[in-house]
């Protein structure tokens, strides 16, 4: 301080003691402040005299004021390095600008994805700043003062702001120093570095089919309690869609089928620019929209094959029928419904309605009727999944008559075929001339039955070149032939009674290699190229009504595989057969219902089949649903009137 008037050397200094001490002086200091200021602007280059003068004499008058009022005791300070007081020193601007930086830097998101929430963590931990007139300072957090140096958010604490920077090692100054500094100098924004996994990501499930939710049991409320086994040999691979369809693993047991319906929908939006496309594919299976091309065929099913069960069983004309077909048409071991069922019946009961009803009953309200027909006392029909019936063809049928009377149709064949997208079906019933003996006349019916069958009539032919006009089963993709064709066994009935006792498990081979069907296939003189499942059932005929005992009369008929499916495709491996088996529990008849599991190929078809346009027996299918729905309302009614507890009266 100078000895005349006791001011300080340096203004500065002034001000910054001032704002330790009473606030009442500030004002005048600071109306004395800036008129020195303003006065040392000025753009002339000399102060006249008095301007000096007069300055100098109101200076002096307000640090005697000043004076006047005792100042605290301050606390001495320890000596410093230059450097230090160098980077202490900085004006406050540059404090400023330096604190605006790095906070912008830390609030703003970080361009590589970063989480504003590792952002906002870091500054959480950080010290707080405070603002204490024109100086800065980094005021410490709860951790230890040496953790500023692994804060990010830590700076250099200016000259006459606290204590906090003495207690700092030169080594932690050193450090907080050169962080400041590139702070300072750096121009952009910092970046984090990018998240890397540390592994590989699980593939995405593009496909939406769901083999969960496909079965009819599945979905139906009347069965909750059904449950899908994946472990299951017969589980398909591949499976169609339905308005409940999902991706697989989307899908838990648990599930509801209410709330999936709710998120997920078959319709997808129409981009206005697909619809102002044009293309010179459009009409064939190649174009993108076609009404069986293969993109509507893959949201179907994306493995392009079906599930199809096919059945047929000779009823020997009984008016009764049976009360349960459910373990017929949907047996214990296989755990999903098919998408289509073929039921082919000979020597039908006298209502074939009320036979059509019951089947539509059972498979309940997911499938409809697409077609029924029939020849004399032979019964075929056609149910298939509801969603799935708009990509079926007009349905055609024909029939054959093999007796010599043709007026008695108890003996002939009838034959159903449409186009399933791109793939022709054709499905025959028959029932052959019956005798042990009559091998021959059984030929006969097979050849009469392939001239006689016109089919197809107003459907193309998927592939005209491997058709022949003599062999209607050569002008379909794929097809099936079943029935009650009365093939026997070349034993006697003692013989035959030994062996079935001896067989093990399911083993009938010893049986199989007598089997007069079998043989005549090997010499090709019958069903010219085509296949059969493994038979690992007992014969199927001839039994006595309502038990398990072959024929006890007086003809002693010897058991018999009469009962077969037999299926040929046009191009290997289109047909897979999952299972082949009788159904034991149906005892109304003398002969077992046989039936087959089978995954059928499919391919796109081109618009210039004629469709069905979804046609299906309506009437039927609420006369189906009626009766379900009663048939319910019974068994909840009777279990409501069961008597449950009884009172025993002691005497």
């Amino acid at each position: 301080m100078d000895q005349n008037n006791g001011s300080p050397e340096h203004p500065e200094s002034v001000v910054s003691s001032s704002t330790e001490g009473r606030a009442l002086t500030e004002p005048d200091f600071r109306n004395g402040e800036s008129h020195l200021a303003s006065a040392a602007k000025s753009p002339n280059t000399q102060l006249s005299a008095d301007v000096k003068l007069q300055a100098r004499t109101k200076n002096d008058r307000l640090m005697l004021k000043l004076s006047a009022v005792p100042a605290p005791p301050s606390k001495p300070k320890p000596s410093r390095q230059r450097k230090l007081e160098r980077a202490a020193s900085l004006d406050d601007r540059s404090w400023r600008r330096r604190f605006k930086a790095s906070q912008d830097s830390l609030s703003e998101p970080s361009d590589n994805g970063s989480s504003s929430g590792s952002v906002s963590d870091a500054l959480g931990s950080g010290p707080s700043v405070h603002q204490a007139g024109s100086s800065f300072k980094v005021a410490p957090s709860q951790d230890s003062p040496r953790s500023l140096t692994s804060k990010s958010s830590g700076f250099l604490e200016p000259r006459g702001s606290g204590h906090y920077w003495d207690s700092l090692s030169d080594s932690e100054r050193h450090a907080a120093r050169r962080r400041s500094t590139s702070l300072e100098h750096s121009s952009c924004k910092p970046r984090l570095s990018r998240v890397k996994s540390p592994g590989a990501l699980p593939p995405l499930e593009l496909s939406v089919a769901s083999r969960t939710l496909r079965t009819a049991n599945r979905i139906d409320p009347d069965c909750v309690d059904y449950k899908d086994s994946s472990n299951s040999r017969f589980a398909r691979p591949s499976s169609s869609l339905s308005d409940t369809r999902l991706h697989a693993s989307m899908v838990c047991d648990s599930c509801s089928t209410d709330s999936m319906k709710s998120t997920f929908s078959l319709l997808k939006p129409i981009r206005s620019k697909d619809v102002r496309n044009r293309s010179y594919l459009e009409g064939s299976l190649l174009a993108n929209g076609a009404l069986l091309g293969a993109d509507e065929l893959d949201r179907y099913f994306p493995e392009r094959r079906i599930g199809l069960f096919v059945a047929t069983w000779n009823m020997q004309g009984k008016k009764d029928l049976p009360d349960n077909l459910e373990d017929f048409l949907f047996p214990l071991d296989a755990d999903l419904a098919q998408d289509m069922y073929v039921i082919g019946v000979q020597e039908g009961c006298p209502d074939r309605r009320e036979w059509e009803v019951r089947l539509q009953e059972t498979l309940g309200p997911h499938y409809v009727l697409l077609f029924s027909n029939a020849h004399g006392v032979l019964y075929l029909s056609v149910f298939i999944r509801r969603d799935l019936m708009w990509f079926c063809s007009e349905v055609e049928y024909a029939t054959v008559t093999t007796r010599m009377v043709s007026q008695i149709k108890t003996k002939g064949a009838l034959g159903v075929c449409f186009t399933f997208f791109g793939t022709s079906f054709l499905f025959i019933t028959s029932h052959f001339t019956s005798g042990d003996r009559k091998v021959y006349e059984r030929i006969l019916d097979y050849n009469k039955i392939i001239e006689a069958l016109s089919l197809p009539r107003g459907i193309p032919d998927t592939n005209p070149y491997r058709s022949s006009s003599s062999d209607v089963t050569t002008r379909f993709d794929a097809v099936f032939w079943f029935g009650d064709f009365n093939f026997r066994l070349n034993m006697d009935r003692r013989a035959v009674n030994s062996m079935i006792e001896c067989c093990l498990g399911n083993d009938v081979s010893d049986l199989l290699q007598y089997d007069q069907l079998i043989e005549e296939m090997k010499e090709d003189c019958i069903f010219k190229g085509f296949k059969e499942g493994t038979i690992n059932f007992l014969p199927t005929y001839k039994f006595d009504v309502g038990c398990d005992d072959y024929d006890t009369t007086s003809k002693q008929r010897t058991p018999s595989y009469t009962d077969r499916i037999l299926y040929r495709s046009r191009q290997k491996d289109d047909i897979n057969v999952s299972k082949y088996a009788s159904c034991s529990m149906l005892k109304t008849s003398d002969h077992r219902p046989v039936f087959a599991l089978f995954q059928v190929k499919v391919r796109p078809g081109r618009d210039n089949i004629p469709l069905a346009a979804g046609q299906f027996d309506r009437e039927l299918y609420l006369l189906g649903m009626k009766r379900r729905t009663t048939r319910e309302q019974t068994k909840r009614q009777a279990l409501k009137d069961q008597k449950t507890s009884k009172v025993c009266s002691i005497s």
